[in-house]
């Protein structure tokens, strides 16, 4: 196999100065210090969160300040990184709040382990879980992202609750039962 040799034209006075390639860097620097910045100044300022944004899943509370788990667990079988584990726990007979089935005595979401897909929050019968749109989790290590209960009730905090299940009174009107 023969090899061919190619000659190379001797560089030009410019060329071998690197000046065209100075000043067409220096354009181009020019030209971008003229446009507004692109950046945003964070965490002073926050880019604009669109809809459907899938952030942290956490923990609400219904209006009137109480939990909404009922440790029914199918949001840890079917959270496919196995990043939540519940552990169930009993509610009181003496308790208000007795007729409901039960509470979680922990509920913790490992963050790292978490892939933002929302089936928990698809899963979840009681409405109890929900992405909110928080997208900077930040700590030192490991176990400061593993979030415990009360961790994911402060970050859920309260929202509306359509289905009644610890006002007795008022999920017996609803079905047309008033004496339950």
């Amino acid at each position: 196999m023969a090899t061919k040799v190619l000659e190379r034209k001797p560089l030009s006075l410019a060329e071998r100065s690197y000046l065209p390639q100075i000043v067409g860097g220096l354009k181009i620097t020019m030209r971008n210090m003229l446009k507004p910045p692109v950046t945003l100044e964070y965490p002073d300022e926050r880019p604009e969160i669109p809809v459907g944004y899938r952030g942290v899943p956490t923990l609400v509370r219904d209006p009137n300040g109480r939990e909404k788990c009922v440790s029914c667990q199918l949001c840890e079988f079917v959270c496919p990184p196995k990043a939540i584990r519940i552990t169930p726990g009993e509610i009181p007979e003496d308790a208000e709040t007795a007729h409901v089935e039960k509470a979680p005595k922990e509920f913790e979401i490992n963050m790292l382990r978490c892939i933002y897909c929302g089936l928990c929050q698809e899963v979840c019968p009681e409405e109890a879980i929900f992405l909110q749109d928080i997208y900077s989790v930040t700590g030192y290590t490991r176990e400061e992202f593993a979030f415990k209960k009360e961790k994911l009730y402060e970050l859920g905090g309260t929202l509306p609750d359509k289905h009644f299940k610890w006002d007795k009174k008022k999920a017996a009107e609803e079905h047309g039962n008033p004496h339950h």
